[in-house]
């Protein structure tokens, strides 16, 4: 990834789009065929000269086309004819942006294979389910995972779609009128670099695409975000129920030998923000002056290259992460044990109102005893069986059904099979 936004990169494109433009104006009649093999044999850059000429000149196009004629001679004359900056700035971006979503999207692959394998792998598995931190009713933890896979399948298929609507460059000179150069360059050069052409261009390529691509990468963190944030809780002393690889030799604090911290779900939390802070720059980007203005580029020499590496640094840390993620089922048991029964209460509401009790009396009924049993003293399931207002409501075998810990997992499969076809 780094290296699809070097210097040496950037150049090279740019060098690309010069030729490919060249052929054109040699099939127009601007300039010989002799010329273009001369450029093609000997168009070359060097990236510190084109830096060095930029200090002093203070503009990269003209920088990195002086370099190139030093190398070329004369022929050099008719590169970038017609064109201005941001013809190549645009349609290179595009390039750089279009390669590095296609990398994140294979990092995304591999991370889809790992959520898919430990989900499966822990189909089964109870544990509790928990809503505003509270113990709530049993799930799996392949559920929890495969609903991990759910979202970074859709955050897949969603940076798929904005690479599409960013990868799109421009050839249509100044203020996008081709008065100087033709349509005919610009479809040229985007067919021969799998771009499209901009719809209507100004000087620029519109930035509410790059909003868009930086959009979505925004969004890919945040969800890695989310399951390194439910990661570093479940690894807390009290929980324990999963916990990051501590590889042999490693050290959680310089004072506290015994500590075994979630650094790499924290790291992944903080480097989110740095992701969500890029795409409010994105969107910044989008009202500039008239056909153009400047303000746009400085932001993003910072933010394409480094959202970009930070999108697929944060995809493969996860990915290892999940890979090597210690699952502990006693302490999933134990904390399901940790109530005392009371996360059953809901299937025993339920089965009260069906008896005709209204929905607030079997509430209030079932409430009582959970908050007692949650106290301490007599378990829920022995409160409530001995209970003559409800087990004289509900036979046996409806009562043992409540506490029946397969009712509650009875859909898990179906629940599987729609997130793997979809």
């Amino acid at each position: 990834m780094a290296a699809i936004w070097s210097d040496q990169s950037r150049f090279q494109i740019w060098l690309e789009i010069e030729i490919l433009a060249f052929e054109k104006l040699v099939e127009e009649g601007y300039a010989s065929k002799e010329a273009l093999a001369e450029v093609k044999a000997k168009a070359r850059f060097d990236a510190v000269r084109v830096l060095e000429i930029e200090r002093e000149v203070k503009h990269d196009v003209i920088a990195f086309l002086t370099n190139v004629a030093e190398h070329v001679g004369n022929s050099s004359r008719m590169v970038h004819r017609g064109m201005t900056s941001s013809d190549v700035l645009d349609t290179a971006l595009a390039v750089q942006l279009k390669r590095s979503g296609e990398l994140i999207t294979q990092g995304l692959e591999q991370l889809l294979a790992t959520l898919k394998r430990r989900a499966v792998e822990h189909k089964d598995l109870v544990c509790i389910g928990r809503s505003h931190g509270i113990h709530a009713e049993p799930i799996t933890f392949g559920l929890k995972v495969i609903g991990w896979y759910a979202e970074i399948r859709r955050h897949h298929d969603r940076i798929q779609r904005a690479i599409s609507e960013v990868a799109v460059g421009k050839i249509s000179g100044p203020v996008g009128t081709f008065a100087t150069v033709s349509p005919a360059v610009e479809a040229h050069v985007m067919k021969a670099l799998g771009l499209k052409a901009e719809t209507v261009s100004t000087q620029i390529v519109a930035r509410d695409r790059h909003a868009v691509f930086f959009g979505a990468l925004a969004s890919l963190g945040s969800s890695i975000e989310r399951i390194a944030t439910e990661i570093r809780h479940l690894q807390r002393s009290e929980v324990r129920e999963v916990e990051e690889d501590f590889g042999k030799g490693q050290k959680g604090s310089s004072s506290m030998p015994h500590k075994k911290n979630p650094i790499l779900s924290e790291n992944l939390c903080g480097l989110a923000r740095l992701l969500r802070s890029y795409a409010s720059a994105a969107l910044e980007n989008v009202p500039l002056w008239h056909e153009r203005d400047i303000s746009h580029s400085s932001v993003e020499r910072v933010i394409g290259p480094d959202s970009c590496i930070l999108a697929d640094f944060m995809v493969q840390r996860l990915n290892g992460l999940i890979s090597g993620l210690k699952v502990y089922p006693e302490n999933m048991q134990k904390n399901l044990e940790l109530t005392r029964g009371v996360i059953f209460s809901g299937p025993l509401m339920i089965a009260l109102a069906d008896t005709g009790m209204t929905r607030e009396e079997a509430y209030k009924l079932v409430q009582a005893h959970a908050l007692e049993a949650w106290q301490g003293g007599a378990d829920f399931k022995s409160r409530v069986t001995s209970d003559p207002a409800i087990a004289g409501k509900l036979s046996s075998a409806v009562l043992a059904e409540c506490f029946d810990m397969r009712r509650h997992l009875r859909h898990i499969d179906f629940v599987f099979e729609r997130a793997l076809k979809e």
